[in-house]
């Protein structure tokens, strides 16, 4: 659990979102997903993928707006980058245009 938080606040960091109501948001996050593992351990290989993305609903929800914004097409309307694959092992930030990967999660 704290590798996957460690991951999330690493990109959070790089888009220079690791402030206090970010890291705030990141910690109750792990607190719910917590209990996910609890009751799914087997989920624990994909904790850090449904982690970030639930920092992406909450950070939007919040009105922070969209994060992480993709910085790799230059001329498109702004959007994001979405976790691929949803639920599973080893996610990575994937542009929401283009499907072009851009960076595994931890490594913005």
């Amino acid at each position: 659990m704290m590798v996957a938080r460690a991951m999330v606040l690493r990109d959070l960091g790089a888009r220079r979102l690791d402030v206090a109501a970010a890291v705030d948001v990141l910690d109750a996050a792990l607190t719910e997903r917590r209990w996910w593992v609890e009751q799914w351990p087997e989920g624990a290989a994909f904790v850090a993928g449904q982690l970030a993305q639930d920092v992406q609903d909450r950070l939007l929800d919040a009105g922070v707006g969209r994060w992480p914004s993709c910085r790799s097409c230059d001329d498109e309307e702004p959007h994001e980058l979405r976790i691929e694959p949803e639920l599973g092992p080893d996610p990575q930030w994937v542009c929401e245009e283009t499907g072009r990967p851009v960076a595994p999660l931890g490594a913005l």
